[in-house]
């Protein structure tokens, strides 16, 4: 790209029912894709094993949290199966500003709220599992929850799913690898995109207004 062309990053939203997918294909595009890093949001739920606070989530109380809305301090925010999850305003305005893309791992809620407050800044994907059955059996075989919760989550999932239409792209998580390849090309394509290169029409009027020699 040239010196004189910036580019402006954009906020890439995954999203899926619980178990879909979203936060493995997420750790991938984070491991592979420069210039991305996640938003890390803060929750009202408990670690899961190995979840560090800071890096995973910022764990706070509800007290807090509330606080923290009334203050007008999340760039979205919501509630799910009894836990409240929220995105900081100002780290990813300061990104975006700085040219840098920021993923987020977040619920169809957020991705509205998002949506309506800075809907050219945003990419949303909708990861679908095969079928019901394969969703549940991921859900039960990553053993981080109870069953009871699993099947809250089940309960919840058909739910969920009736937004993907409101997201920009939708991949069905058949395949880990394929649905990695497939975000990945969505990134790359987003990153081209006319709307994020500042200085664009500059540099085309300026090369344009060149004299070529014979």
């Amino acid at each position: 790209m040239s010196e004189s062309i910036t580019r402006r990053g954009f906020m890439l939203v995954l999203s899926s029912p619980s178990g879909a997918g979203k936060t493995a294909i997420a750790h991938r595009i984070l491991e592979t894709e420069d210039n991305m890093s996640l938003s890390v949001s803060v929750t009202t739920r408990s670690p899961r094993p190995g979840e560090i606070n800071g890096k995973d989530y910022f764990f706070v109380d509800r007290p807090t949290f509330d606080g923290m809305v009334q203050r007008d301090e999340f760039l979205e925010h919501a509630e799910f199966c009894g836990n409240c999850y929220g995105t900081p305003r100002e780290p990813v305005r300061k990104a975006l500003e700085e040219g840098k893309d920021i993923l987020f791992d977040i619920e169809w809620q957020g991705t509205q709220q998002i949506a309506e407050n800075a809907r050219e800044d945003l990419v949303s994907v909708f990861i679908l599992p095969p079928s019901m059955a394969e969703l549940e059996r991921r859900l039960f075989s990553r053993a981080q929850d109870s069953e009871e919760v699993v099947r809250q989550r089940m309960a919840t999932a058909a739910a969920e799913m009736s937004h993907w239409n409101e997201y920009d792209y939708v991949i069905v998580n058949i395949n880990f690898e394929e649905s990695v390849k497939n975000v990945r090309s969505i990134i790359q394509a987003e990153r081209l995109k006319r709307l994020r290169q500042n200085g664009l029409a500059g540099f085309v009027n300026a090369m344009r207004s060149q004299t070529i020699l014979p």
